[in-house]
């Protein structure tokens, strides 16, 4: 997978949610005449987050019901739940999954300001 987009209402919130909760900046951008591309990523992975800005939108993208999240994975689940807390989001609870007794995962789920789910998942042999 080389990216993955979003359509959002103002880039510069989001742009700063994305640099505060995943560390990923803006790598390049693309401006046309009705919509701009803008593309996150950081050193960690080739992988890009494609932030859509339509230039005739106001009102908030309505999300459906087949939206699911999308997941990224960090060191420190506990240490960034504290400073999104800090910073002002609102991130969920850190949860850990466990299948028969086995721990699959650590994560917490928090929203992005236009609404979509944001996974972060605790680095570990399966989530790298």
């Amino acid at each position: 997978m080389i990216h993955s987009m979003i359509r959002v209402l103002d880039v510069k919130k989001s742009t700063q949610f994305y640099q505060d909760i995943l560390n990923l900046e803006i790598k390049r951008t693309l401006k046309f005449d009705g919509f701009d591309l803008h593309y996150l990523g950081n050193n960690e992975s080739d992988f890009e987050l494609e932030l859509t800005v339509n230039h005739d939108k106001t009102k908030p993208y309505i999300l459906g019901d087949g939206y699911g999240h999308l997941a990224f994975s960090a060191q420190n689940i506990e240490a960034l739940h504290e400073k999104a807390v800090k910073l002002g989001y609102q991130p969920r609870p850190v949860k850990s999954f466990y299948n028969d007794d086995q721990l699959v995962a650590k994560f917490f789920f928090i929203a992005d300001p236009d609404g979509y789910e944001i996974e972060v998942i605790e680095r570990s042999e399966a989530y790298h």
